[in-house]
């Protein structure tokens, strides 16, 4: 008698064992998987970066491509105002039946160099992060990097003119912002002689560069990955350069992170 209640027992542990894991998987909130990128150069260099976030989601969720729906509308040269922000948001108009979840804006390089620059620029920022919160997205903004030589207008502290626009856009269009910019100025301080630039203009980011941005974007949208992806643009980057990148992004992104505070 007492056996049999123990086996009942047992059997009633298990039952409300497999309920409680089934509640956890059915409460884990599905991965981000429709995402728009909005800018210029900066992010279609390189086979654009949106493919590089996607195969670093897909990897780390075990997804295929299908599972993922990410869009990059670029216009070389572009600012961010030059973009039809309604007409990309609309659902269905580029090939996406639901509303994005996240909107992944970027300026133009230039743009925090001017007083008035960079007033449109914040002012597009809020204008946009409005809509797209209208159309129930998260708005995101993308510090990009600063020149360096052999670019005619690189000069050390246009970094600091670049993360001040970006702040206090963000800060007004009460949208998230990637630290872009801040990460390549931290590898270069670390390694000056690691290019994160095509070396012909000094201002469009190679391979590395768009690694690195592509892996702050995976870290924005995702959180910290607790172990480090393989991806490594199947083969084109040596395992050393994808540690450190990836390395460089997770320390930039917990001093961001810890400024806000």
């Amino acid at each position: 008698m007492i056996g049999q209640s123990n086996h009942w027992v047992a059997r009633a542990m298990i039952t409300l064992a497999i309920a409680l894991v089934a509640q956890h998987l059915t409460a884990q909130p599905a991965p981000v998987s429709r995402v728009l990128f909005v800018g210029n150069s900066y992010l279609y260099y390189n086979d654009s970066l949106h493919n590089h976030v996607k195969r670093m989601a897909m990897e780390r969720f075990a997804m295929g491509s299908g599972d993922f729906q990410y869009k990059s509308s670029t216009i070389g040269g572009a600012r961010l105002k030059h973009h039809n922000i309604d007409w990309l948001l609309k659902p269905g108009q580029i090939g996406v039946e639901r509303p994005f979840q996240v909107v992944i804006m970027q300026g133009g390089s230039a743009e925090p160099l001017s007083e008035q620059a960079r007033r449109e620029f914040v002012d597009t920022a809020v204008l946009f992060s409005t809509k797209i919160r209208q159309k129930g997205g998260k708005p995101m903004l993308y510090m990009t990097h600063a020149y360096v030589q052999p670019h005619r207008r690189a000069d050390k502290s246009m970094i600091k003119k670049i993360s001040s626009a970006y702040r206090v856009a963000a800060k007004a269009a009460d949208a998230e912002m990637i630290p872009v910019g801040l990460a390549y100025e931290r590898s270069y301080r670390e390694r000056p002689d690691f290019l994160l630039h095509a070396d012909f203009d000094g201002t469009h980011p190679n391979l590395r560069g768009t690694y690195l941005g592509a892996y702050l974007v995976f870290l924005s949208l995702y959180g910290v990955e607790p172990r480090q992806l393989t991806y490594d643009y199947y083969g084109r980057l040596p395992a050393a350069e994808v540690g450190y990148l990836q390395r460089i992004a997770r320390e930039t992104v917990a001093e961001f992170s810890d400024s806000q505070i």
